[in-house]
């Protein structure tokens, strides 16, 4: 019995990890269609021009992806560099004070329900197996194992802007003149609601208020953008 517990709890532990992945692109595929769609409707609000849509659009993908990998990356680097830290002043305090760390593991195991008993030789098990390691799970929520990883998180990053804002610059460039306003209205409102209710899925919430937020934000975005563009074009600047 106690084999299938831990296979199960290893199995749980990597399909959150897996979940939060998935937010996190959700999430960036959704700032990409936002960003992007509010730049290319406001610009086509000022012009009809295809290379000027195109250039704009362009523009806003790569300095959305880049700007988005930029910052996770130094967001990500700045977490792992504090577990690094914790690891090290952590296994520096085992080797000068191992009975006072052995007692500490004690005390965190019994707050989460042991008794001073059962915790003293889980605490001493531990600490023969892997002291470090334990630890760090215990008293610092680490795995020395699965640091975060600054490279991927700025590539998951860059991907997931830069497919969310191909719709919207695909859908303002393609169609017609007379048609790619409306087209790209319509299918960024309908990315919105596919990722609203992605993301609200993910994190085991409502999806209605969700989809909700996503389009009306998305919505007011493209029209605050346009009436911008609208406005600047007919001034003629």
């Amino acid at each position: 019995m106690t084999q299938p517990t831990h296979g199960g709890e290893a199995h749980g532990g990597a399909l959150g990890q897996r979940l939060n992945w998935l937010r996190a692109a959700v999430l960036g595929a959704n700032d990409g269609i936002v960003s992007t769609a509010g730049l290319v409707v406001g610009v086509a609000g000022a012009t009809d021009s295809r290379s000027a849509l195109l250039t704009a659009g362009l523009a806003g993908l790569l300095a959305g992806s880049m700007s988005m990998a930029a910052g996770e990356y130094v967001s990500v680097s700045t977490q792992r560099d504090s577990e690094m830290a914790a690891l090290a002043l952590e296994k520096r305090e085992l080797r000068e004070q191992p009975e006072a760390e052995l007692e500490e593991l004690t005390q965190l195991l019994q707050e989460r329900g042991l008794s001073h008993d059962v915790a003293r030789e889980a605490a001493e098990q531990l600490t023969e197996r892997d002291a470090l390691r334990a630890h760090a799970r215990v008293e610092l929520g680490i795995d020395p194992d699965e640091l975060t990883n600054p490279w991927h998180a700025a590539w998951a990053s860059f991907l997931a802007f830069t497919v969310g804002a191909l719709l919207p610059l695909l859908a303002i460039v393609l169609p017609p003149a007379g048609w790619r306003l409306w087209i790209t209205v319509v299918s960024v409102l309908a990315a919105l609601v596919l990722t609203g209710w992605s993301s609200a899925r993910l994190g085991a919430a409502e999806p209605g208020r969700a989809v909700l937020r996503n389009v009306v934000g998305g919505a007011l975005a493209m029209g605050i953008t346009y009436a911008a563009g609208a406005l600047l074009g007919a001034v003629g600047v």
